[in-house]
């Protein structure tokens, strides 16, 4: 089952995305990043477990980051992952926003999604506020994909 994300989930987001970030796959979130944004997260459950994760964090006035979107390992390649980022696509277009961006090691998996390769020069600067704390800063080695919800006033299928 999907849902919004409660604050007794991030014990679990987190024990989720820990082998993704010591594989180099993805970037740590402290326990406070993680219960300051749950209301960012959808999670994929069963069982009362955490088996998936994917956050949609406002990042502008049109636009919206794709961020922390895992899979437990032995149930990759299932489909949930892109239930779970289409979740995040329809709820940003209930917001009313155009475009979502990804900045991710893992770019095939968005390219398969329907989202665009782009310079991250090209993203407005005010999505670098979170950079500034990254380890990697400034030397980004995260490829930066965007994704239009809309296009001339009409929804993406």
């Amino acid at each position: 089952m999907i849902r919004k994300a409660l604050v007794t989930d991030v014990p679990g987001i987190k024990r989720l995305i820990e082998p993704f970030v010591k594989e180099g796959l993805m970037l740590p979130r402290s326990l406070h990043a993680l219960y300051t944004s749950i209301r960012d997260f959808w999670v994929w459950q069963e069982d009362g477990v955490i088996l998936g994760c994917c956050a949609l964090q406002i990042s502008w006035e049109d636009m919206a980051e794709i961020r922390t979107l895992a899979i437990e390992r032995d149930r990759q390649g299932r489909g949930h992952g892109l239930e779970l980022l289409n979740t995040c696509k329809q709820e940003a277009l209930d917001l009313g926003l155009g475009n979502l961006f990804t900045l991710t090691y893992v770019p095939g998996f968005f390219k398969r999604a329907g989202f665009t390769v782009v310079d991250k020069a090209t993203l407005p600067n005010k999505i670098w506020a979170d950079c500034i704390h990254c380890p990697h800063f400034p030397e980004c080695d995260e490829t930066a994909l965007i994704f239009k919800l809309k296009d001339d006033d009409h929804a993406a299928p």
